[in-house]
């Protein structure tokens, strides 16, 4: 029972990110297209895949599924919003290799499945399955780092 007492909760400041897809973790600045390596939409990370399931980094809310499930944003217990956007020019495949596991307003978990993504019938279609994670509304006093501890906001 005391142990149950004094167990740490994992509460909603925790800083740390769930990588949301097996694969080379990169800098976001190594993106290519402009938008995301110029951090236009916000800082982030970036993924080279090796593996499809797509899951989700943080504890939030579904704010869209786009409607060629090329991307996903999601709301964090904090108000960030998460941007995680399959390669590039994958808007262009019109939904052709990925499958939605969720639905816009649906509650998550850290871990669940949010989307698979059939790279090996994707890769050659697109110019880039490289897939940026960006935190769209970040405070000037937010960063993400990366490192080996893991993927966190300071």
């Amino acid at each position: 029972m005391f142990k149950n007492l004094f167990k740490k909760k994992t509460s909603d400041n925790d800083p740390f990110i769930l990588q949301p897809l097996e694969g080379e973790l990169l800098p976001i600045e190594s993106v290519p297209d402009p938008v995301f390596s110029q951090k236009m939409m916000g800082d982030g990370f970036a993924i080279q895949p090796t593996k499809g399931a797509v899951v989700a980094p943080v504890d939030g809310k579904v704010i869209s599924v786009f409607p060629t499930k090329h991307a996903v944003t999601l709301v964090d217990h904090n108000g960030r919003e998460i941007l995680i956007h399959v390669g590039m020019e994958t808007v262009s495949l019109k939904g052709e290799g990925f499958t939605a596991f969720v639905k816009d307003g649906q509650t998550v978990k850290k871990g669940q499945k949010l989307l698979e993504v059939d790279f090996e019938l994707i890769k050659d279609k697109v110019p880039s399955i490289i897939t940026p994670v960006v935190f769209t509304n970040l405070s000037d006093n937010e960063k993400i780092i990366c490192d080996e501890q893991g993927i966190r906001i300071i």
